[in-house]
């Protein structure tokens, strides 16, 4: 291998509360297809944390959001069927908060569909779920609104 070694990119998580609900979207595309997971994706050059996060939750789910804190980093380890990885990401998780009354979310860009899950739900179908998403969860809901 010449030049240098990679290194991970970095990912922002929008995470959007509605009362005891969170707002999830079903991936289209990998290393997470068909999972559900908070709205999210890479950070473009020169762009903050926060910015990427609002950025990614409205061309998911149409969505427009403030974003709140950064709480949480996850480690993102894609590995193929032999054990050799093919992503590396670290993902931030950060709080939104909808701009609006009422937010009404539609599937977009790369997500297959979206929805409102509480926590309890979200325990029900942790097999569908992206990595850390349930762990994130009960973060989110220890945070003052």
């Amino acid at each position: 291998m010449s030049g240098p070694p990679p290194r991970p990119g970095c990912a922002a998580l929008a995470v959007l509360r509605r009362g005891a609900h969170l707002l999830l979207v079903r991936r289209a595309n990998p290393p997470d297809a068909g999972r559900w997971g908070f709205p999210g994706g890479r950070m473009e050059w020169g762009e903050t944390i926060a910015e990427a996060a609002v950025r990614e939750l409205e061309e998911e789910t149409g969505i427009t959001a403030a974003a709140g804190p950064a709480f949480k980093v996850l480690d993102c380890l894609d590995r193929d069927g032999e054990g050799v990885l093919r992503h590396h990401y670290l993902m931030v998780a950060v709080l939104c908060h909808p701009v609006g009354a009422d937010p009404r979310a539609v599937a977009a860009d790369d997500a297959l569909e979206v929805a409102w899950f509480t926590l309890d739900d979200l325990r029900r179908i942790e097999a569908d779920l992206s990595s850390g998403v349930v762990e994130t969860a009960e973060e989110a809901f220890r945070l003052p609104p």
